[in-house]
Formats: structure tokens, C-alpha cells, sequence
């Protein structure tokens, strides 16, 4: 691929990257929830800290990481250029994912996973961004679908890996290594034309994240494209996180194990994810088909919450058909990404997923605060609802994006 040309195939060595790229992202991410508890029971954190305490504190402070580190990476792939981000978020938590494996107390676990999900936050805006920009407008729906679907398998590798690996801090090396391999590879990627266009020309406000709030059509776009995600992270973080305290509530006859549940429910992502990109370019619309995914989560979350006396096979069946619902993270990014001009392109990108992650805070505020009034199931009805409904309406509401010309800026 030369400079400043778009290329027409989709597997290319930018989508071949992004992907690798999200995969380390996306293994990092559930490794740290998979070995947080073992890992804390080594450094000799005690059990009632490990779920309240420091446990809880880890991972809010990766929260935040991944928080500030959105807006960070987002500015500075919208003033800098697509690639400075790729190189810089990969190189930043691999060396974060090495140093979580050589802790010894848990100041330094929290600092780390702080600069972890610093880095973490910048790989899937600016790998979704860089592809959509490179890739003819009719094609780059296939490309967001590979990035996606190669990206979410990173859980399911992640799970297998900590399962055969019998040492925490070596499964860190691993995840650390893999990013650090990566760095070569995006040796040969070069830059969107599209942006190095807006770069020569020195287009205003490049990266101005507060352009995002000071003009209310703008605003109401891009709390749109936040909302859409928020029923993906309410059935992972509330319904798959905490499936051991549902299967208890409706009776599920073997206890459950909520690290074998995000393992099915991500292996249900992964199909879900090359589902939802791959309809999306049969029938021309991303609209269409993120509707037609939260109708199928609607029926899936109602089909979970009604497990009563369910055997635990049928439990996991169900978890892994609840993550192909809320497949639609390719079609969430790629709407974000179509939806603004190229001067606020990579910082709406890099920040949407992280904020609709972050929505999980709020979410889980909500559920628990519903647990004084109603019970531990009504609550995740409740939530579910509120959660669905949101992003139905955005769903509606939302601009069609699919073969919009992205080689235009905003306005500032």
C-alpha cells in the first residue's frame, strides 16, 4: 500500500494490525478479570478486601485509566495522526502488562493496571478509525467486522491461556510479549490519506475534545453513539459478571461459575460480531441491523432472567446466545467513527467505546441502588429495560452512516 492511497482490499496489512491489536486489548482486559482474585490472594490481600476493598479500588482504577486515556489517545490521533496512537497505546500497556507480572505489593498492581488501562483505550478507536479511513466506503463495514471479530476472540484466548498457564503473572508476560511482537508488524502500516490531507492543509480544531459539548447537535450525536453501547456492557458486566448470584436467585440446579459464563458469553460475541458486520453490508444499513440486534437482546435477557430450576447446560447455552445479542460492537465503533468529520474522527472513536464501558459504572450503581426497594432480580429487569430502551432510541434516532463519504471535516 503506498503512501496516502486507500487500498480496496480488505485484508490489508492496517486491518491485519488492527485486529492483532485488539485482540492483545481485549485479552488483557478479561485476563485482569480472571486473575484478579488469584492474583490478590498471592500478594496476600485478605478475602473480605479482595471483592470490597482493593479489589473493587483496582478496578475503578483501571476504569480511569481507560477513562482519561480515551480522551488522551483521542487527541492525540486526531492532532498527531492514527499510527502515533497504534504504536503508542500498544507500546504503553504491553510494558504495563510485563510490570503487572513482576508486582510485589498492591500499590504497584494499582499503578500499573492504572497505566494499563491507559494504554488500552486507545487501540480499538484508532485501529476502527485508520481501517474506515483506508478503506473504500462500500467495503469498510468488512473491515470493522475483522477488527471486531478477531479482537473479541482475544477473551476467549485469554480464558484458555489462564486456564493451561498455572501462574498468574506469567499469563501478564504473555499478554505483555504479544503486544510488544505487535510493534514490528505496524512497522509497515502507513497512515491514512485522509487524515495526512487534513494534517498538509492544517484543517482547524484537530482534536478539540470539548467541540464535542460547545455545540448542542453535536452533543446529542455523540451521546447517541455512547448510549448504543450500553446494553453490551449491562449483560457483561451485571447479567454474565454476577451469573453466579442470578443462577442462585432463579434456582439454577449446579452452582455456576461466572468465569466459565464469560467465556461463553464472549465465544457468542465473536460470532455475534462477524454476524452483525457481515449483515450490515447485505442489506446496506448499520441502522437496520443495530435495531435488529437489541430486539434479539431484548428476547435474550428476558430468556436469562427466566432460568428457573434450569439445568447448568442450558444456563451457559443461554449466557453464550445473550453474547452473540450484543455482537453489535463492530456496527457500535463503525457508527461512531462514520459520524464525525475527520478533524474529531479519532478522538469520537477512541472515546465512545471507552465511555459507553464506563456507563458500566452507572449502571451498576442503578441495579444495586434497585436492590433496596425490589429484589435481586426484578433489579436486573429493571436495569435491563432502562438500558435496552436508551439505546433502541439512539438506535433510531442515529444518522445512517453506511457509504457516507468520510472525507469531510466538522465545522468549528
Amino acid at each position: 500500500m503506498k503512501p496516502g492511497k486507500s487500498t480496496s482490499t480488505i485484508f490489508n496489512v492496517a486491518v491485519l494490525v488492527a485486529s492483532l491489536g485488539y485482540f492483545v486489548d481485549i485479552y488483557d482486559l478479561l485476563l485482569f478479570t480472571i486473575v484478579r482474585v488469584p492474583s490478590l490472594k498471592d500478594l496476600g490481600v485478605p478475602q473480605s478486601e479482595i471483592d470490597t476493598g482493593v479489589g473493587l479500588l483496582l478496578i475503578n482504577i483501571q476504569m480511569l485509566g481507560l477513562l482519561l486515556g480515551g480522551i488522551f489517545w483521542g487527541i492525540v490521533g486526531d492532532k498527531k495522526g492514527r499510527l502515533k496512537v497504534l504504536f503508542g497505546s500498544i507500546l504503553l500497556y504491553s510494558v504495563a502488562n510485563i510490570a503487572n507480572g513482576f508486582v510485589t505489593g498492591t500499590t504497584g498492581y494499582l499503578f500499573w493496571r492504572f497505566v494499563a488501562g491507559l494504554g488500552l483505550a486507545g487501540e480499538l478507536g484508532a485501529g476502527i478509525t485508520l481501517v474506515a479511513e483506508i478503506l473504500p466506503k462500500e467495503k469498510r463495514g468488512y473491515g470493522t467486522m475483522i477488527v471486531a471479530t478477531v479482537g473479541v476472540s482475544g477473551a476467549v484466548a485469554a480464558n484458555l491461556i489462564a486456564k493451561l498457564v498455572p501462574d498468574w503473572r506469567y499469563c501478564y508476560f504473555i499478554g505483555g510479549g504479544l503486544g510488544l511482537a505487535l510493534l514490528f508488524l505496524r512497522i509497515s502500516v502507513m497512515e491514512s490519506h485522509i487524515f495526512n490531507q487534513t494534517a498538509e492543509s492544517k484543517t482547524p480544531g484537530r482534536g478539540q475534545f470539548f467541540a464535542l459539548f460547545n455545540n448542542k447537535e453535536r452533543f446529542v450525536k455523540y451521546l447517541k453513539c455512547i448510549l448504543l453501547g450500553t446494553p453490551t456492557w449491562f449483560v457483561v458486566g451485571i447479567l454474565v459478571a454476577f451469573s453466579n448470584k442470578f443462577a442462585i436467585e432463579m434456582g439454577v440446579k449446579s452452582p455456576i461459575d461466572p468465569g466459565n459464563a464469560v467465556a461463553f458469553c464472549y465465544a457468542g460475541l465473536v460470532l455475534g460480531d462477524f454476524s452483525s458486520g457481515y449483515l450490515s453490508q447485505l442489506l446496506k444499513s448499520r441502522k437496520q441491523v443495530m435495531l435488529i440486534f437489541l430486539g434479539l437482546t431484548a428476547a435474550c435477557v428476558a430468556l436469562y432472567l427466566n432460568l428457573f430450576a434450569a439445568e447448568e447446560w442450558l444456563f451457559y447455552t443461554v449466557c453464550c446466545v445473550l453474547g452473540f445479542s450484543v455482537g453489535f460492537w463492530a456496527i457500535f465503533v463503525t457508527i461512531a467513527a462514520e459520524s464525525f468529520g475527520t478533524n474529531l474522527r479519532a478522538t469520537v472513536a477512541t472515546t465512545v467505546p471507552n465511555f459507553a464501558r464506563g456507563m458500566l459504572l452507572l449502571i451498576t450503581m442503578g441495579f444495586k441502588g434497585l436492590q433496596h426497594y425490589v429484589s435481586y432480580l426484578q433489579s436486573g429487569v429493571i436495569m435491563g429495560v432502562i438500558c435496552i430502551a436508551i439505546a433502541i432510541v439512539a438506535a433510531y434516532t442515529v444518522e445512517e452512516t453506511f457509504g457516507k463519504d468520510l472525507n469531510y471535516v466538522e465545522k468549528i
